[in-house]
């Protein structure tokens, strides 16, 4: 047996670990132990890897379980502070609502998320379930998330009934969340230096970096003898120490 069989052998003996701190040192045993895989980006995880426990709502589809930073997989939610329009041509707060039904969804409830992977900074993707409801699915058809389609196309048929229903971003125009990033990154490129847009900030809670579609990216002075930075890619700014801004 090879190392790589033992550890996913060891690995799938503890199918549902209830709330461990185990994300970062997964990424690092997985690196460490596979080797050549990992190192072409492609992460060899265990199919039946369970991360089970209450859950902290980060934004339209992003949770932490017990400070481990989990993707929902197949959806894109609109950002917080991102708008949409109904079909009166209304403006609504699509951001901010997509991070409520989350929190209705998951508060006070045992959520189970069975991992699919990692994406490039090592963030855990998982489809999540309350109850054995999808919470994934539930997001996309009740119109507070877009299916992601172009990593994944589980949610098609989701999208497509609040879609016809107009339901949520499908009431009227509304960007999608990754035209929105784009466009906060185009914009906001041409004043940083080499077109690197992320803010590195030393505040009261640490070392957190903002990205252009932050709600607290204009508010952040970068002065390099406070000790901000600006970094190109999230990648980058997670290497140097930084942490992403929680959105709640």
């Amino acid at each position: 047996m090879t190392r790589e069989s033992v550890t996913l052998a060891a690995m799938r003996s503890h199918k549902s670990w209830f709330v461990p701190r185990w994300s970062v040192a997964f990424a690092l045993v997985v690196a460490a132990l596979c080797g050549p895989a990992f190192a072409r980006g492609v992460p060899i995880i265990p199919p039946d890897l369970m991360l089970t426990g209450p859950a902290r709502v980060v934004d339209g589809d992003t949770i932490d379980i017990a400070g481990n930073r989990v993707r929902l997989e197949g959806i894109d939610a609109p950002e917080v502070g991102q708008t949409c329009q109904n079909a009166r041509a209304e403006t609504w707060d699509c951001g901010n609502a997509a991070t409520r039904m989350l929190v209705a969804l998951t508060q006070y409830r045992k959520v189970d998320c069975k991992v699919t992977g990692l994406d490039k900074y090592g963030r855990v993707l998982a489809v999540c379930a309350v109850g054995g409801a999808d919470v994934n699915a539930e997001m996309v058809k009740r119109g507070f998330a877009w299916a992601f389609v172009k990593y994944s196309k589980l949610y098609v048929a989701e999208e497509a009934v609040a879609h016809k229903a107009g339901l949520g971003v499908w009431q009227g125009p509304a960007v999608p969340a990754w035209d929105y990033r784009s466009g906060k990154w185009t914009a906001a490129a041409p004043d940083t230096p080499q077109g690197c847009a992320i803010k590195g900030n030393v505040s009261r809670s640490g070392l957190i970096y903002h990205m252009p579609w932050s709600p607290w990216y204009q508010r952040v002075a970068m002065s390099p003898d406070r000790g901000t930075r600006w970094f190109c890619t999230e990648a980058e700014a997670m290497a140097a120490g930084w942490r992403p801004v929680a959105s709640r």
